[in-house]
Formats: C-alpha cells, structure tokens, sequence
C-alpha cells in the first residue's frame, strides 16, 4: 500500500504556536502564543518539532523560512511550566528524546532554509543557527539561557553546533558562561550572515527565497543534502548523549532559581 503523500492542509491549520503559510513554494512558519512573540514551553517544543517533521515530508516546499512574532524571535520561557513543579522530575525527563527528533526533524529537511532572527533569540537559538541562512535584525541578540545559566547541562544539540559555530575553545567559553552576543558581535563571528532594520527582515528572506526557486528542484535539494552533512554526523555522534547527560542531571539538581535573563 503506497504511504500517503503529506500536502499542506495535513498541517497548516494544526498547531496552536505556529502559523503556516506558502506562496508558491516558499512556506513560512512564524513562531507565536496567542498571535504575540513566542513563550516558549513544551507545547511551543513539541509543535514546532512536529511541524519541521511534517514540512520536511512535504515535497512541495521548496524553501522554508522560520521566524518568530514581533520583537523576540525567542526570548521569553514559561519556566513553571516546564519545570512542571514538584509533581514532575524535570524538564529532561520530558525532553530528552524529544530533543533528538526536534534537532534531527530540522536537519532532515531536503530543502534550503532561511531563519529571519526578528529579535533576541535567547532561548532555542538553534532554530535558526541550523538554516542555511541566517537574516536577522540589528535588535537581535543570541544566548544560551536554558541551559548552564540555568543550572541544566548544555546537552541538547548546544554543545554541538555552537563550538562548531564559534570554534571549540570560544564554543566552551560561550556555553559555561552564558555569554550573550549582540547582532553585530554574530555578523562578526559568522553566526549571522545579514544584518537589517527588523520592518526589512521577511521581504529580505522572500527575495532570497523566491531567487532559491529559479534553480532546478532536483540541484537545490542536492545542496542542501550535501551541506548539511556535517551538521548530521556531528548529531548522530553525540547527540543523544548530550540529551542523556543532560536528563541525568535535571533530574538529580533541577528545578534551579529561575535564571537571569
């Protein structure tokens, strides 16, 4: 029996933290609570994860983009809901296996992908950093908040892609001490690519977008195939023990104080 093939309607409508839309084969998915910046929480997780799953299943994006609302492209957590309070051992204990299909539903996208960074990203920065090409405003700002200011293990795919952003030694400095970069910092370091007033940001990453679309379908999965390699050999290495380390932890010492952001 065929596996029926995955079409927008099957997810456009589906989840309650991302809008989804598509013109031409470009889709779009902006991240929101209730139509205002993201807080984020195990809703926003799960969703989003599914919702890379399901695109990446769709062969009729061509280019995606990923966003957040207003003026934070994530900067704010619903740390009580996470934590989950006494009743629940840990955010890990959640997340742990989680994590490795959120970061795992990203790289799997055959298709280029274009972050359009709309303010800090504080909070799951990777979202962005995996695209391909990172647009972002010059109010952005880039940390890794959750995790080590929090008292958690920076073990959910951080401790990968962000020493192979920045380097090993500067990777290890950035994550053990919460170090937050400006937008011009990250255009310095290449974590960023482009720089631009936030009003600017979406119709820069439409026209690079829709100029993605000229070429050959088939020449533009290849290329991202082939440049996320890296990216998907490092994951499969050490990804789950960063997420099982991570767990260990959470559950031996979280929840912490609330971390300062």
């Amino acid at each position: 029996m065929p596996i029926p093939r995955v079409t927008l309607d099957s997810y456009a409508t589906k989840y309650e933290t991302v809008n989804i839309e598509r013109r031409n084969g470009i889709l779009q998915m902006t991240m929101h609570t209730n139509n205002r910046k993201v807080v984020w929480n195990t809703v926003a997780h799960e969703e989003m994860s599914d919702a890379l799953r399901m695109a990446g299943l769709d062969s009729d994006n061509q280019v995606i983009i990923i966003t957040g609302t207003g003026e934070a492209f994530i900067d704010e957590m619903d740390w009580d809901e996470i934590s989950g309070g006494a009743d629940r051992i840990a955010p890990g204990a959640h997340t742990g296996i989680e994590v490795i299909h959120f970061m795992m539903n990203h790289l799997n996208i055959e298709v280029p992908m274009i972050a359009a960074v709309n303010g800090p990203a504080l909070i799951h920065a990777d979202l962005a950093l995996l695209c391909d090409v990172v647009l972002a405003a010059d109010t952005a700002e880039f940390q890794d908040l959750p995790h080590f200011p929090s008292g958690l293990v920076p073990g959910d795919g951080v401790h990968i892609l962000w020493p192979m952003l920045l380097g090993p030694s500067r990777g290890r400095y950035f994550l053990l001490t919460g170090q937050k970069l400006t937008a011009q910092q990250a255009l310095s370091l290449g974590i960023v690519h482009e720089l631009m007033p936030r009003q600017q940001l979406l119709a820069r990453a439409w026209a690079l977008a829709e100029e993605i679309t000229t070429k050959p379908s088939a020449i533009v999965r290849y290329a991202r195939w082939l440049l996320t390699q890296p990216l998907k050999r490092a994951m499969v290495n050490d990804l789950a023990l960063g997420a099982g380390l991570e767990t260990l932890g959470a559950i031996q010492y979280w929840p912490r104080s609330k971390p300062n952001a």
